[in-house]
């Protein structure tokens, strides 16, 4: 059964006007916002850290970067190009985001030489190591450039061999656009089916696998605060 492609592979939330700005993510009170589910990981003051991004600089290096993690997102083009320099493992494995329908996304995994094992079978490392990208891309597609997204913890449970290519249909179990109009800082769990792609045009593709992935996201600038802190900390302690 084909999936159907898209041009903009990505998940993004067309009614979602979560703020870019980092004073302006910072700057949420979690204790007014509304009750969600989640893990936010940081509950600091946010108008201190809005009065330390004030004082922080904007430099060529972090144009740079943002140019660059918005760039991977934009089409399955550019995520191959970004790919191929910083995460080898998802370009040999031709990994990619498909759109399933208005409100779905998963990711494809192709049967190809690189990922089956001697007996032509999807290698167990291959659906194992993808899960973990295809969560990856998932998440950083919402949460964009101005975010890292990192995992925590993988559980994947095999079910039975997977002798075509591979389809990760993902669902979050928690409301990720809430957790990021409310924290800073947050553990984001990814549920994921896998499923074997059948080739007849009609025949139900059979699950192979599930898995559920953890990755805590955080905001760069919330990166560079504690850094700067660090420092601060270091020096007083020289001095």
């Amino acid at each position: 059964m084909s999936v159907p492609s898209t041009t903009a592979p990505f998940p993004t939330d067309p009614s979602d006007n979560t703020p870019t700005d980092p004073a302006r993510v910072l700057s949420t009170p979690v204790s007014e916002s509304p009750e969600v589910q989640g893990t936010p990981t940081d509950t600091a003051a946010p108008s201190a850290a809005v009065s330390e991004l004030n004082d922080h600089e904007v430099t060529f290096y972090d144009k740079i970067e943002a140019f660059i993690s918005k760039l991977s997102t934009r089409d399955n083009f550019w995520h191959r190009i970004c790919s191929f320099i910083w995460l080898p493992l998802a370009f040999f494995s031709g990994i990619k985001m498909k759109q399933l329908d208005a409100k779905t996304y998963g990711a494809y995994l192709p049967f190809t030489k690189f990922n089956r094992n001697w007996y032509n079978a999807m290698a167990g490392g291959a659906l194992l190591g993808n899960a973990e990208i295809a969560g990856g891309m998932y998440v950083f597609g919402i949460v964009g450039e101005n975010y890292t997204v990192v995992c925590k913890h993988l559980d994947y449970k095999f079910l039975r061999p997977c002798l075509g290519p591979a389809l990760y249909k993902m669902t979050p179990v928690q409301n990720i656009h809430e957790l990021l109009r409310t924290s800073q800082e947050f553990d984001i769990v990814i549920d994921m089916n896998v499923e074997q792609q059948m080739r007849k045009q009609g025949e139900r593709d059979r699950r192979v696998g599930k898995a559920a992935v953890t990755f805590h996201v955080t905001h760069k600038q919330l990166h560079k605060l504690r850094a700067k802190r660090r420092m601060k900390g270091k020096e007083l302690n020289a001095g």
